[in-house]
């Protein structure tokens, strides 16, 4: 065991949270993401949702201010009428974790987020069961 790293995330999941250098995303995916599909690294995470994921990933991660977005959605397809209220979530992490240093997000095409996903340096794999819950970070520098 080791101090300030939350239980939630795995030796594996830190490991790879290290190795990745700037620039690089990950995804934290939904339960219906096809991440064994799109991703050249995979980490499950089931019984745990994104919003969780999310906020212990943020205690380790710095985001990338040279980006012109830091975290991704992926988008509502025209005509759903699913109202993604995980996104306030999201959004309440986002800000408690980054504070003062700010944050842009993107809603991403759905099979554009599955493109992106596919150069992801690694996808997570949640149990979370609201749609539209995918989320990409761009990883950034100390």
């Amino acid at each position: 065991m080791l101090k300030h790293i939350p239980a939630i995330l795995s030796p594996d999941l830190v490991k790879y949270l290290m190795e990745m250098g700037h620039g690089d995303e990950l995804v934290i995916a939904d339960a219906n993401f096809p991440a064994h599909r799109l991703g050249q690294r995979v980490i499950r995470a089931d019984g745990h949702g994104v919003p969780e994921l999310l906020d212990a990933i943020l205690t380790l991660l710095p985001l990338d201010p040279y980006s012109d977005y830091q975290a991704g959605l992926m988008q509502v397809v025209p005509g759903d009428p699913t109202v993604p209220v995980i996104w306030e979530e999201y959004k309440a992490i986002l800000d408690r974790q980054t504070q003062d240093q700010g944050y842009q997000i993107k809603e991403i095409e759905r099979f554009a987020f599955y493109e992106q996903a596919k150069d992801a340096y690694l996808v997570i794999q949640s149990g979370e069961t609201a749609l539209y819950g995918n989320i990409i970070l761009k990883k950034g520098v100390l």
